[in-house]
């Protein structure tokens, strides 16, 4: 099963614009890392939200290594209130297959 991972990222208020450009920047990068299936940006109150699907526990951790999170770790630096929120989830499919989870 898919590991499904949500980030929540909070721009210093003067940052909000380079912060969500070099997220759109690095989203193409990291589409076309092995055993991405989703990589999603989102923005709501202030926070941007990062949802990603992940073929396997292996593949998510060599995104964690790999080339566009480290650069963009160097872009955001200085520009966050706080170091991102990441949760690691575990599904609870339930209902319709296609609709009850990631």
């Amino acid at each position: 099963m898919s590991v499904v991972v949500v980030a929540t990222i909070t721009p210093k208020s003067e940052h909000v614009d380079e912060v969500r450009q070099a997220f759109l920047e690095t989203v193409p990068k990291v589409h076309e890392e092995p055993g991405c299936e989703r990589y999603a940006l989102h923005e709501g109150r202030g926070v941007l939200i990062m949802v990603e699907q992940w073929e396997s526990p292996e593949a998510l951790a060599t995104h964690g290594k790999a080339e566009a999170l480290a650069s963009l770790s160097a872009k955001l630096k200085g520009k966050l209130t706080e170091r991102p929120a990441v949760q690691v989830l575990t599904a609870h499919p339930a209902g319709d297959p296609a609709k009850g989870a990631l």
